[in-house]
């Protein structure tokens, strides 16, 4: 479905301490642009009665269904794009822009 690799999953971890909102899940939602890319939105919220959850790397996520096609097999990661400067990251191979990684 939708999973964090470690570094995302310890960046998420840290900025709910940061943040006051330890506990809370982290909430995936997704919109498709008209050019077909999909624009991603994460942020801490309560979980409700029709939401899908799941938990990787020890966070809770939670999804709304009807973004459940858009996010399925996304994974997230946290990385260093530009030297000092780092970001999330979603990988979907569903995505127009998906490039799978490579290393450098």
């Amino acid at each position: 479905m939708f999973k964090l690799t470690p570094a995302a999953a310890e960046q998420v971890l840290k900025a709910a301490k940061q943040g006051g909102t330890e506990g809370m899940c982290l909430r995936l939602a997704a919109g498709q642009n008209p050019d077909g890319s999909i624009d991603y939105r994460m942020g801490f919220d309560d979980l409700t009665e029709d939401d899908i959850r799941l938990t990787s790397e020890g966070v809770e996520l939670v999804i709304a269904p009807e973004f459940v096609p858009l996010l399925d097999q996304t994974t997230m990661d946290y990385v260093e794009l530009e030297p000092g400067q780092f970001h999330f990251i979603f990988l979907n191979p569903k995505d127009p822009n998906y490039h799978p990684p490579t290393e450098n």
